[in-house]
């Protein structure tokens, strides 16, 4: 059965600095860079203020987490548990798998082995890998792609965590390029659709073509500067969802202007009558 959850991008205004992770190419290695930002709510906190909210899941982006330790992971593993509700998916934004590039490969690589493993210890059923920033039509990257998927997954398999893709990013960036993948990786890798990362005339051809084989959805909306969806485009995402028969996560995605929990209750409305 279909179930409401919300990704802390939702939130990210709300829950303090963002550490971002970038390559930096003149220094061939990895850096973390800090968007400062109040905390009004505390990560440890948020399990219990999503199921008083009546949210069965969250997904977590990796920046959001002030730390990695053993301990933390722990404790957030616990606020999980008390708080009755499910650590679905820990999105990891950064890496390149397309990339030709093998020591910039095996660096990324090596960092997501580390977030799947962080994955494990705090309770998230699922780590989100980018698939690349290739292009879609660049067949040799997507080799690569579904070869180093391949790899992870079998890695997080050893620690109970699946790993998914999502239709985010250049190579996933068209409904063919995602089910090309998609058949590569051979039922061993998910995927995640995401209303907001198709555009164009063809975006709900291709949310038909993706939705089928979709473990969640980013139900996001296109907003107007008052932060209120869009209704008409929404309800064409959402039709496509209802011919598909999915039967997963809808993650609520806001990212618009003002409150942030006013926004998702908004994006909120609209996804609940298909849930009934």
């Amino acid at each position: 059965m279909s179930y409401l959850s919300v990704s802390t991008w939702s939130l990210h205004r709300l829950l303090g600095p963002l550490r971002w992770t970038v390559w930096d190419e003149s220094a061939r290695a990895r850096k973390t860079v800090i968007q400062e930002q109040p905390e009004l709510l505390n990560l440890l906190d948020l399990p219990e203020e999503a199921a008083k909210r009546g949210f069965k899941a969250v997904e977590i982006c990796h920046f959001h987490f002030p730390s990695t330790d053993s301990a933390y992971l722990e404790q957030l593993k616990k606020a999980f548990v008390s708080a009755g509700i499910s650590f679905d998916t820990l999105l990891l934004d950064y890496g390149d798998l397309s990339t030709a590039d093998s020591e910039r490969a095996e660096a990324d690589m090596s960092f997501m082995r580390e977030w799947i493993r962080a994955a494990s210890i705090a309770g998230a059923k699922r780590t989100r890998i980018v698939a690349g920033e290739a292009q879609p039509g660049d067949a040799e990257a997507l080799e690569r792609t579904a070869g180093r998927l391949l790899q992870l997954a079998e890695f997080a398999e050893t620690l109970s965590v699946q790993i998914i893709t999502e239709n985010f990013k250049a190579l996933t960036s068209t409904g063919e390029s995602c089910m090309r993948l998609m058949d590569k990786v051979g039922g061993k890798v998910g995927l995640i659709t995401d209303f907001g990362n198709f555009g164009g005339e063809r975006k709900y051809t291709e949310l038909a073509m993706t939705i089928p084989v979709s473990v969640g959805i980013h139900a996001k909306s296109e907003c107007d500067e008052q932060g209120y969806p869009d209704e008409a485009e929404f309800q064409r995402c959402l039709e496509a969802v209802r011919q598909s028969g999915f039967d997963g996560s809808f993650v609520i995605i806001y990212d618009g202007p003002g409150d942030m929990w006013a926004g998702i209750d908004r994006v909120r409305r609209l996804v609940e009558p298909v849930l009934a």
